[in-house]
């Protein structure tokens, strides 16, 4: 499904701040390495969207669950403050090899910890007690779930989590769509759409995104 003309969508991407050659290099790089999973990088516009929530958001603790070639985290780490630490989270080496190139080239590898493990096992090794403020979450959608409720554990008050490809290229209005991943994701955007614990807002950015903040 097609959310905007191809023609507004080019538009939109040319009306953020422009994209800085170090990103553009990392997009590059990605798109000819890796051609075949290249689709799961963010775009331009959303990256823009990412910094400019952490530091709207003056988070200084981030977490990010699904690294794939780093232009998120660089994204997210680029809006911390110079105290600001995000903890990554990722099973690939071979993807994450990448990303840890871009990040020493941004200046940005002592803001980044890199964990290499199933995303849902680390995230249960963490203390049960609020210590992130921001969480940004891109990965195997099956997981959100999981994720979603041992992110909001640890979220301090106030604290922001962000969602990406809610919509599945529509196929959450599609009855027709019974793909596991499609199932989920449509649960847990019923989910958080009731959820007491939160505030929440779904967004049509690319294939969706959904802002949750935890209630003071």
């Amino acid at each position: 499904m097609t959310f905007l003309d191809p023609a507004v969508a080019d538009y939109v991407a040319a009306h953020c701040t422009p994209v800085d050659d170090v990103l553009q290099e990392l997009a590059d790089e990605t798109q000819r390495v890796l051609p075949d999973f290249a689709g799961m990088q963010i775009s331009h516009d959303e990256g823009a969207f990412l910094t400019m929530l952490v530091s709207l958001s003056g988070a200084r603790d981030a977490l990010e669950v699904g690294v794939f070639t780093g232009y998120s985290s660089i994204c997210v780490a680029r809006g911390l403050p110079e105290d600001g630490r995000l903890l990554a989270l990722d099973v690939s080496e071979e993807f994450t090899a990448i990303a840890r190139a871009y990040w020493d080239r941004t200046g940005l590898s002592d803001k980044i910890t890199l964990r290499i493990a199933p995303a849902i096992e680390t995230l249960r090794t963490l203390p049960e007690t609020p210590s992130f403020d921001f969480a940004f979450v891109d990965a195997d959608k099956t997981g959100y779930p999981d994720y979603y409720e041992e992110i909001l554990l640890r979220l301090r008050p106030g604290g922001l989590i962000v969602l990406d490809n809610v919509l599945r290229d529509g196929r959450v209005v599609d009855p027709t769509a019974q793909e596991p991943a499609d199932l989920t994701i449509k649960r847990l955007n019923d989910t958080i759409a009731a959820d007491p614990r939160v505030s929440a807002v779904m967004l049509p950015l690319r294939d969706g995104v959904t802002l949750a903040r935890k209630h003071p």
